[in-house]
């Protein structure tokens, strides 16, 4: 009873928190309590009180590429990423409020997968882009550093005040080339996590409900979640640590996309 207790309190913070991370988070408190239990064991015990979760998988359109636009090249093909602030990744999810929708552009540093802006705006114009990126420079750029903004062919981020501001902050530009999900596979994942584990995929009553979880949620993910391609650290501790980060699969490299044609 003890361990599903724990287990309900991390599940209010963070909804969609799978057994993986749970096991993870519930090792203080077990040895705290002198308890030895398996990831196997917690499995089943999970199961038998009906908290172990179904994720159904989203992939909601947001992305306009057909405008006239400058597209930029994909500056990030076969480029190891090796630590924080070399490139932040973006891009646009929507969520559903009452009977219409709410558009929610996130910045994520491509390496700590820290969100560093965000926005939630009720039109999916350049404004929340605009805004989220006056966040990110705000909080987080540092002086100096060379950083690669990554981002799909939308028109949001193809337009002249976001190109504007990218290059007035010395912001090398890169979009991918294909509309390959692959080529933003981390902003990808992040909008994801958002949407499962922290239940961004509801149907909210108000733009001020959902304005204040999309808040909730980016402070819980930041600061709590535990990302396996961060050594299990959250991501807030992942990109202030001085320590090369231990991947549990190999670094990401942005290979350059294959043909559609194949060789006889």
């Amino acid at each position: 009873m003890l361990v599903l207790d724990v287990v309900v309190a991390l599940r209010k913070e963070i909804p969609g928190l799978g057994t993986r991370k749970l096991y993870l988070l519930l090792q203080e408190p077990l040895a705290k309590s002198g308890i030895h239990m398996g990831r196997d064991k917690l499995h089943r015990l999970l199961q038998d009180h009906g908290l172990t979760l179904r994720q159904k998988r989203q992939s909601p359109k947001t992305t306009n590429s057909n405008h006239n636009f400058h597209k930029y090249p994909n500056l990030l093909l076969d480029k190891l990423i090796s630590a924080p602030n070399q490139v932040w990744v973006c891009d646009i999810t929507y969520l559903c409020i009452a009977l219409g929708f709410g558009y929610l552009s996130l910045i994520t540093d491509a390496y700590s997968k820290l969100i560093v802006g965000y926005c939630l705006y009720p039109l999916l114009t350049n404004e929340g882009c605009l805004k989220a990126l006056d966040m990110a420079l705000t909080q987080e750029r540092p002086p100096g550093a060379e950083l690669i903004h990554h981002s799909d062919r939308g028109s949001q981020y193809g337009s002249f005040h976001y190109i504007h501001k990218l290059k007035e902050a010395g912001i090398a530009i890169s979009m991918t080339q294909h509309g390959d999900p692959y080529e933003n596979a981390i902003a990808e994942r992040v909008n994801g996590i958002l949407k499962t584990d922290f239940r961004l995929s509801r149907v909210f009553h108000s733009f001020t409900e959902a304005a204040q979880a999309v808040k909730e949620s980016i402070h819980n993910y930041n600061h709590l979640r535990p990302h396996m391609s961060c050594g299990y650290l959250t991501p807030a501790a992942a990109h202030t640590s001085d320590q090369p980060l231990k991947k549990h699969w190999k670094p990401k490299v942005y290979n350059t996309p294959r043909s559609s044609s194949k060789s006889s």
